[in-house]
This record gives structure tokens, C-alpha cells and sequence, in this order.
């Protein structure tokens, strides 16, 4: 037993470390709290189980499904970024000078607007995906690894890789450093803030969708609601390993997913949500900067 929850442990931090990379990223820049990136992961499990079920109507899952999976992640991730750059561009550019509550409301603001208008168009009843990949799994020290926690655990480490070189490397990604840094003096040596504030939207909020899609995967099901306590979770996790950390982000989900896996194992599944944020209390009691996060001295 202990395996398997390690395994489905790990599966669920691997969600909750992707959502968590949108959050660290656009406080780590902005020092915001984006509160309507849970509904942005929403909108991508939406587009993911549409798409999945326009491509079998069409037959190309049954002639290729790796193709018809790598096609939905693809259209909900240029839609949930499109998406992203829209909200950052409306509901918070406007207020990026303005009193610290004041987009902290507007992000609430949002996420009730995306929660409504998915609850108006699709729906408020739970929408079903039929299993796409095979039940056979894996056995490993005597555990199941099903085919849907290989492909979580595999893109999700792939996509953790790739952000962390993107960042470190790429000149877009060193803007988005030197702009987390200092916005005003990044703009003084040319660099174009709204284009790298608006980037780190899109890429925060093409993660939530790959998440939305792998949970669509995994849970064969979707809801308008489902994004709330997905991206208090996340936050929560970002907030463990260190909001404003990518590292700590990764770190946090992963950990967090561990936390709810054996605590509903071990102790009781009724408290598994409850497990998470004491841990929550525990370590910021302990390390107010969280596990990977740093501590900023306010220099007089």
C-alpha cells in the first residue's frame, strides 16, 4: 500500500506542482495573487474533454490517440494562454499601480465571471470523459502505475525541465528575472515590461490547462466549480515550497500531492483536504518564507 500511494501521490503533486508554477510565476513578478488561475485550469479540463470527444466523433482516437491527446494539449493550451494574457491585460494592467487590494478584488472578480459564464454555457452538471488510455498498468514493488500516471508523472517532469531552461536561458526568460527583480529599472534598460508580464500570464496559464487536461485523463471528469478548491490547493503548495520560487513551486505540489495520498491512506480519507493546509500552518510557523523561498529584508 505504501508504494501505491507513493505512486498516486506523486501523480496528484504533479497536477498541483503545474498549477502552482502559474502562481509563483505572476507573484514572483507582479507580488499578485492571481485568485481566477484555478478557473483558468477549469477552462483547460473543459477544452480538453471537448476536443477529446470532437476528435473520437471524427474517429481519430481509435487510429491514433497519442496524436488526439497531443492535439488537445495543444488547442487548450493556446486557448487557456490566450485566455490569460486577456485577464492580465483587462483586469489587471489597468490596476497595476493602484492599492495592493485593489487587483487582489478585481482577481476575485474574474474567477466568479470564468465560473459563471462555464456554468452558463455548459452547464451545471458534471460532464463525463470515457476512459481513453488502457487500464493495464505497470507493476511496480508489487503497486500499479496505470498508463494515466505514467503520462502525468512524464509530461509533468518534461514540462518542469523546459520551464526551468526557458527561464534560465532563453533572453524572454531573463527579461521575465530582471523584471521580478526590478520592474522600473528593467523598463530603464529597454526591456518591454508589459510583454514580459503578459508572457508570464500565458505560460502560467498554458500549465493550468495541461493540468486541466491530465486531470480530464485521470478523473474522467469535469465540473464549473472543480477550479476553486484545485487552485486553493495549488496556491497553498506554492505557498509551502515559497510563493515566488519555481523550485519551491515544483517542490510544494509534489509534496502537497504526497500529504493528501497518505493521509487519506493512513489516517482518514474524510480529512485528506484538511491534512494539506495544516501541514500548511505547521511549516510557516516553523519557516514564514516557506521551504524554498527567501527571506527579503526591507532596507531604511
Amino acid at each position: 500500500m505504501f508504494v501505491q500511494q507513493l505512486i498516486n501521490g506523486l501523480a496528484l503533486g504533479a497536477v498541483y506542482a503545474l498549477i502552482a508554477l502559474g502562481y509563483t510565476m505572476v507573484y514572483g513578478i507582479l507580488q499578485l495573487i492571481n485568485f481566477a488561475h484555478g478557473e483558468v485550469y477549469m477552462l483547460g479540463a473543459y477544452l480538453g474533454i471537448i476536443v477529446l470527444g470532437v476528435l473520437t466523433a471524427i474517429g481519430m482516437t481509435a487510429s491514433s490517440l497519442t496524436l488526439s491527446i497531443l492535439i488537445s494539449l495543444l488547442v487548450s493550451m493556446a486557448f487557456c494562454a490566450s485566455y490569460g494574457a486577456t485577464i492580465e491585460r483587462i483586469a489587471y494592467r489597468p490596476l497595476r499601480d493602484a492599492t495592493r487590494l485593489a487587483p487582489l478584488i478585481s482577481a476575485v472578480g474574474v474567477s466568479i465571471i470564468l465560473q459563471n459564464f462555464v456554468m452558463l454555457t455548459q452547464g451545471k452538471e458534471y460532464k463525463n470523459l470515457p476512459p481513453m488510455l488502457p487500464s493495464e498498468g505497470l507493476i511496480v514493488l508489487g503497486a500499479v502505475v496505470s498508463p494515466v500516471q505514467i503520462f502525468i508523472l512524464g509530461a509533468s517532469i518534461l514540462i518542469m525541465i523546459a520551464l526551468h531552461f526557458f527561464v534560465s536561458k532563453t533572453r524572454i526568460g531573463k527579461a521575465m528575472r530582471a523584471t521580478s527583480q526590478d520592474r522600473v529599472m528593467a523598463a530603464l534598460v529597454g526591456i518591454n515590461v508589459n510583454r514580459v508580464i503578459s508572457v508570464t500570464f500565458m505560460i502560467g496559464s498554458a500549465l493550468a490547462s495541461v493540468a486541466g487536461v491530465m486531470v480530464t485523463l485521470y478523473y474522467g471528469v469535469v465540473h464549473f466549480f472543480m477550479g476553486y478548491l484545485a487552485g486553493i490547493k495549488a496556491f497553498t503548495a506554492a505557498v509551502l515550497g515559497g510563493i515566488g520560487s519555481i523550485p519551491g513551486a515544483m517542490l510544494g505540489g509534489f509534496m502537497l500531492g504526497l500529504i493528501e495520498s497518505f493521509g487519506a491512506s493512513y489516517i482518514s480519507s474524510v480529512y485528506k483536504d484538511a491534512f494539506a493546509f495544516l501541514v500548511l500552518i505547521i511549516t510557516l510557523i516553523i519557516r514564514p518564507s516557506g521551504l524554498l523561498g527567501r527571506k527579503f529584508v526591507d532596507k531604511v
